[in-house]
């Protein structure tokens, strides 16, 4: 992965954490839909299938959402 696209996944995950929080904090979403929505995006990169090397791609991504769910920064849990 390219230095570019390296810094490019980290400003996406940035603003779609943002997002997700700006969403909960405005009572547009509630906190068991964006953990949702997270649990979604972890299976959909778990349960890929390709090539050895983009398996693991998929699994480290999976791996982030997952320490995101497990850390609750996107939902302010107290």
């Amino acid at each position: 992965m390219s230095i570019a696209s390296k810094h490019a996944g980290q400003a996406a995950l940035s603003i779609c954490e943002a997002l997700l929080l700006a969403m909960n904090d405005r009572g547009l979403l509630p906190e068991h839909e964006i953990l949702g929505i997270l649990r979604d995006a972890a299976a959909t990169h778990e349960n890929a299938t390709g090539t050895k090397e983009e398996m693991q791609d998929h699994r480290s991504v999976a791996g982030v959402i997952n320490a995101i769910i497990a850390g609750g920064n996107s939902v302010r849990r107290l």
